[in-house]
C-alpha cells in the first residue's frame, strides 16, 4: 500500500472505457502541439526532401495544416534572421531540426540546438538568428493559424542582445 495517497486504482482501468478520452485527430492543448512538433521532428521522411536553402531570403513552406494551426518549415543559411517580431494573437512551438539557431529576447540570447524546443504565447517578442557557419532548419507550429508577424524597433533588438 502506498501511504504517499489514498487514492488506490483496482483492476486494470484500460477495461473502464468510460473514464478514457478517444484519441484526437488533432491537437488541441499545448502537451499535444508539441508532441505533434516532436512526431514530425522524428520522422524526417515528412520533410527532409523538402528543404530549400536561399541565400537572398529565408525559405520556408507550410507543411501542414488542421483546424485552427499551421505548421511550417523554415532554413537558415548563416546569417540569416527573423528580425524582432511576435506573432500576434498565436501561440507557437518553435523546434530545430538541424543546425543551431539563435533566440535573442529582452530577457537575454539563448543557443538552440537540433531537437530544442520553445513554447511561446502569444505576444512573445523574439529574434531568430542563424549565428553558426552552418545552414540550419526549424520547424514551427502556430495556433491559431499565422495571421500577423509584427515587427518591434531594432533598438528593443540591441537590447536583447546586451542583457
Amino acid at each position: 500500500m502506498n501511504s504517499d495517497s489514498d487514492l488506490q486504482i483496482a483492476g486494470d482501468i484500460l477495461e473502464v472505457p468510460h473514464l478514457l478520452q478517444p484519441p484526437r485527430e488533432h491537437p488541441a492543448t499545448v502537451a499535444e502541439f508539441v508532441g505533434l512538433a516532436r512526431s514530425i521532428a522524428a520522422d524526417r521522411s515528412q520533410w527532409e526532401h523538402l528543404v530549400q536553402y536561399d541565400a537572398t531570403s529565408r525559405w520556408y513552406h507550410r507543411l501542414r495544416t488542421g483546424p485552427g494551426y499551421e505548421v511550417w518549415l523554415l532554413s537558415w543559411v548563416p546569417g540569416q534572421g527573423s528580425g524582432l517580431h511576435d506573432h500576434g494573437p498565436s501561440s507557437g512551438v518553435l523546434t530545430v531540426l538541424g543546425g543551431e539557431l539563435t533566440e535573442r529576447t529582452e530577457r537575454g540570447t539563448r543557443a538552440l540546438g537540433a531537437g530544442s524546443q520553445r513554447v511561446f504565447a502569444p505576444g512573445y517578442v523574439h529574434e531568430v538568428v542563424n549565428d553558426s557557419l552552418e545552414p540550419a532548419v526549424s520547424l514551427h507550429v502556430y495556433y491559431p493559424g499565422l495571421t500577423e508577424m509584427p515587427m518591434h524597433a531594432a533598438q528593443c533588438a540591441t537590447a536583447a542582445v546586451t542583457a
